[in-house]
């Protein structure tokens, strides 16, 4: 459809231009402000040293939050790979919500970058092109969970707040230890007869994943300890892939993975390595990417709220886990509201 090929070029664009501010990152061309952070892994950048990360770790997997970056996830290691595996290079990548809207607008003299011009209404919770996003709560729950609400940056813009707030709940889901369940919403507040217009059906990221360039194995879970080998080339553009049971995984050479599942997701994925350099550093240009996509009605004042999981382990370890996960909530639905609703 005109919709999925025009989300299809806006992501490889968007994740070459934010991906690509060493260059970035659930759909349009690419360009380039290349601009590579050099920054080298040490203790110092661990989730468990940084003061400004919030983490849960249950003797198996660790998972921190960032207040500096929008409160995405930025950090996920386990017993097996105690390193980071979440890309953090810049505000377009992360572990982090991305929505799309509206009619797509050249902004240039406001300011838009010119790498991601026109464009629509697409608040992000990394932040946009040259800054990171505002975190209004960042709260530690209990050992296993945690909360957060952000105010959105626009991607297009170097600095400019989106009219929407997006929380975060993340948590351990119950009885598997090696998966984490995070519970997404995004509410609009935009002004009735905005620049964007009205309500349009749009592809979602639900959600955006970058994670290190080494997990550059794809495979579809089929259920039943069953995988499906997916091949891409670098991109932007990403390849697109149907996994059968809503769950796509990455893995490293030595065969630990993660998997993610997104049970509200439709028939179309973006998977795919970025860069040809292989690299275990987070804060490296290289990385892979995934995001299942969901065709979703987004509008001045919606209301939009959907779960996924993400899962750690080798094949074994996530196909036991993917067939419980995929047994309970095969049949998730998302909520969705057009009309104003407080967060």
């Amino acid at each position: 459809s005109m919709h999925w090929k025009y989300a299809w070029n806006r992501t490889a664009r968007r994740r070459v231009a934010r991906s690509c501010l060493g260059c970035r990152r659930p759909a349009r061309l690419l360009v380039g402000l290349l601009q590579l952070a050099i920054a080298a892994s040490s203790a110092a950048s661990r989730a468990s040293d940084d003061a400004n990360v919030l983490r849960i770790d249950n003797g198996t997997m660790l998972v921190g939050i960032d207040r500096d970056k929008g409160a995405s996830i930025t950090w996920i290691s386990w017993t097996e790979y105690p390193q980071n595996c979440v890309n953090v290079h810049d505000p377009g990548r992360l572990i982090q919500q991305s929505y799309y809207s509206g009619k797509s607008l050249d902004r240039t003299s406001d300011g838009q970058s010119p790498s991601w011009s026109p464009w629509p209404w697409n608040p992000i919770q990394g932040g946009g092109v040259e800054s990171w996003a505002r975190v209004t709560q960042f709260s530690k729950i209990d050992a296993k969970s945690l909360e957060s609400q952000t105010i959105p940056k626009l991607w297009d813009m170097p600095n400019e707040e989106a009219d929407a707030v997006m929380l975060q709940s993340t948590q351990f889901e119950s009885a598997i230890p090696r998966a984490i369940v995070v519970h997404n919403r995004l509410v609009c507040h935009r002004s009735d007869g905005d620049a964007w217009g009205p309500a349009t059906k749009s592809p979602q990221e639900i959600p955006a994943c970058y994670f290190t360039r080494n997990f550059d194995q794809f495979a579809s879970y089929l259920g039943d300890g069953k995988w499906r080998p997916e091949t891409q080339a670098p991109g932007p553009p990403w390849g697109r892939v149907n996994p059968p049971k809503k769950a796509l995984a990455c893995f490293n050479p030595t065969g630990q993975g993660i998997a993610v599942f997104s049970p509200t997701s439709g028939d179309n994925w973006n998977f795919g390595p970025h860069g040809t350099a292989t690299s275990t550093d987070p804060q490296s240009g290289p990385c892979v990417h995934m995001a299942p996509i969901a065709i979703v009605t987004l509008g001045p004042k919606s209301s939009y709220a959907y779960r996924y999981w993400l899962v750690v382990g080798n094949r074994d370890q996530l196909s036991v886990a993917l067939d419980a996960l995929y047994a309970k909530y095969a049949g998730d639905r998302h909520n969705l509201s057009q009309v104003a609703t407080p967060p």
